[in-house]
């Protein structure tokens, strides 16, 4: 029997909200019925504090509780809600957590990086088919990357890194038109991090297909594409060259944060982050000596779609 389900994933950057009429063990899946994200930066400052700021909880819970809210107008007769990165990691995440159940009356799922990925595996499996041969998609998030490897569509290995956008632009700052020399910086940054933490299983891995998901890669192709409004539908699927990430490198980079702001499809939050965001997905192409990837608008709160219609919770 349909049900209209609601899954909101609650990340260190973006929470993202989608309601769906979800058939159990249909080959369908589901039909969308709302599709939302808002950036509200949870994780601000996490990575030098430890903690889950008071400002940023609060507007995080605030984007929560209406996300519930419009679910419930909506019809949805089931809530889930996956909180990832900053969440897991803080000294007072379970305390936000607690609170968030209390104001919502909505359950709180604290996932793991391995649960993370898997999740988001189910998602681009499910909105992208099982890929042949070997696949490596990765998810830039807020607080961590994840690292996933499937072969057919199957999960072989995976790894969470705390490589995130957030505390990665707070190190590398860019508000004016970006440095080449700083911007070099930070790739060497980030491939050490690869080097130094990726296990050499996933690090030395011949593969077929290149899959990213998340905010910056589903920008740079809504940017590629040259879409005036975000369009899910064009931009899943779409293959994103190494020349166009850098073409769209070399636009975002010569440009200021208020300018970066200004672009269609950026939306209000990341402006400040996407250039950090790029060295992750220029960094993650070096590494693989990859000359392409390709774009899954689907994750994380697809994944938990995906849980629900293949009756596993």
């Amino acid at each position: 029997m349909t049900a209209r389900v609601a899954a909101i994933d609650l990340g260190t950057n973006t929470v993202r909200l989608l309601v769906a009429d979800v058939a159990p063990r249909a080959a369908a899946g589901w039909r969308t019925v709302l599709a939302e994200q808002r950036v509200t930066r949870l994780g601000e400052g996490f990575r030098s504090t430890g903690a889950l700021g008071d400002a940023a909880a609060a507007r995080t819970a605030a984007t929560v509780a209406e996300y519930v809210a419009r679910a419930r107008a909506a019809g949805a007769a089931r809530m889930i809600i996956a909180a990832t990165s900053a969440v897991r990691d803080a000294v007072n995440g379970q305390a936000f957590v607690r609170e968030l159940e209390r104001t919502t009356g909505v359950d709180v799922r604290v996932i793991s990086g391995e649960e993370e990925a898997r999740l988001t595996l189910a998602g681009i499996v499910a909105g992208l088919g099982r890929l042949p041969g070997v696949v490596l998609a990765f998810d830039t998030g807020g607080g961590s990357t994840e690292y996933i490897v499937a072969r057919d569509g199957a999960l072989v290995a995976a790894s969470s890194l705390p490589l995130g956008v957030v505390p990665l632009a707070e190190r590398f700052p860019f508000p004016g038109p970006v440095d080449p020399a700083r911007y070099a910086t930070l790739c060497t940054d980030v491939d050490a991090q690869l080097v130094r933490e990726l296990p050499p299983t996933i690090a030395g891995l011949r593969i077929d297909t290149l899959v990213g998901t998340a905010g910056t890669v589903t920008t740079l192709a809504a940017l590629d594409l040259g879409l005036d409004e975000y369009d899910a539908a064009r931009v899943q699927g779409h293959v994103l060259t190494r020349a166009a990430i850098e073409r769209q490198r070399r636009r975002l980079a010569a440009l200021d944060v208020a300018g970066r702001a200004a672009l269609p499809c950026l939306e209000p939050g990341r402006a400040d982050l996407i250039i950090a965001g790029v060295a992750i997905v220029q960094t993650t192409l070096d590494r693989w000596r990859c000359d392409a990837l390709l774009v899954s608008d689907w994750s994380l709160r697809e994944g938990l779609l995906a849980e629900v219609a293949a009756g596993e919770v």
